[in-house]
């Protein structure tokens, strides 16, 4: 007989189960202590509990230890001074949705050379989280592969559903049963219904197959995700940004019978995809919460140690420190100034 079973398959490779790389590397109770406070924060501020603005910030994507370390150590620096308005979550990015090719993050391809060696990004991501959360520092990143949070969930503050990705069901039952709160980003075209859609099948329970902490295939029955939010990042049809389009993202939020609350992603369509227009977004936002839109509850910036990005090279030795490899980011210098601005004006509105 003819082969009919994996034709198009090259090879298949054991992975090692979630409780094992677990045990590699343990939960510590610094880490512990930063997750579970983040995770009641951010809820606090999603129900309006809590007052201050979320500002999801850090690199496009993580491609250096290092440069995360150092990156959340400069963070950590300015959380602590405006985290009385401000709550900062450090970008912490693994996976990269491809439209066509291209490097698919740490997780996927740990050594930028076309090696796919998983298992070895799924420890470097595990690592890099647990020592970022030991700083005090909570963290936050896109679910993509829906394998993939029964390794790293634990160690997460915050979570989002990108792009392009809202649609799809698996995501949505993926984040039904996500540990913690969950952004979910209109659709690349601009179409905000496609992530409403997404947030009223998140909260809702559902069966799906998957695998559980042991590793082993199984059934996973999810509760419903009701802490969910909706991220406007601009699309084909231009920015999303202004008072207007997030009046009439609450307004459908409203009229769907879900929170109200709307986050603005500060690049991708909202910057015309020009990092350097990232400020004048972030000012826009905080210029609206000032005026009494409340409903806006934060802000996601792309920033790094170093302004803009570069192609992956043949060399890996010549790639520059601190300099994305995906989308352009801001530098840190003028990272900490849009931040201390953020409070600064948050702060005289308060005292005015």
């Amino acid at each position: 007989m003819k082969q009919t079973q994996d034709v198009h398959v090259r090879s298949l490779e054991p992975l090692i189960p979630p409780k094992e790389l677990s045990a590699q590397f343990p939960m510590s109770e610094t880490a512990n202590r930063t997750v579970i406070e983040a995770r009641e924060i951010v809820q606090n501020i999603l129900s309006g509990e809590d007052q201050r603005m979320l500002a999801i910030v850090g690199p496009c994507s993580i491609h250096d230890e290092e440069i995360a370390y150092e990156y959340a150590q400069r963070l950590k620096s300015v959380h602590d001074k405006i985290r009385d308005r401000v709550y900062i979550v450090m970008r912490v990015y693994f996976e990269k949705p491809r439209t066509i090719m291209g490097w698919k993050g740490l997780i996927n391809d740990p050594q930028m050379d076309g090696s796919l060696d998983i298992a070895t990004g799924l420890q470097t991501a595990r690592r890099i989280l647990l020592k970022i959360n030991e700083l005090g520092v909570p963290t936050a990143t896109e679910m993509l592969d829906p394998i993939t949070p029964q390794y790293i969930a634990d160690l997460v503050a915050w979570s989002s559903i990108g792009a392009r990705t809202t649609e799809s069901q698996t995501h949505r039952q993926m984040a039904s049963g996500l540990s913690m709160p969950v952004g979910y980003k209109n659709a690349t075209d601009g179409n905000l219904d496609i992530a409403i859609q997404a947030m009223q099948a998140a909260r809702h329970p559902h069966s799906f197959l998957g695998i559980d902490y042991n590793g082993q295939t199984c059934i996973i029955n999810t509760l419903g995700n009701p802490f969910g939010h909706i991220i406007l990042r601009g699309g084909r049809s231009g920015p999303n940004y202004e008072s207007g389009s997030v009046q009439g993202a609450s307004s459908l939020l409203e009229k769907a019978n879900l929170s109200n609350s709307v986050m603005v992603d500060c690049s991708h369509a909202n910057s015309n995809k020009d990092h350097r227009n990232q400020p004048d977004v972030c000012q826009s936002v905080i210029q609206q919460r000032v005026d009494g839109n409340a409903n806006l509850i934060g802000f996601m910036l792309e920033s790094n140690i170093m302004e803009g990005n570069q192609p992956l090279p043949k060399d890996l030795t010549t790639l520059k420190y601190g300099v994305s490899v995906t989308d352009a980011c801001l530098g840190w210098e003028e990272t900490e100034s849009v931040l201390m601005k953020v409070y600064d004006t948050l702060e005289q509105a308060t005292s005015s």
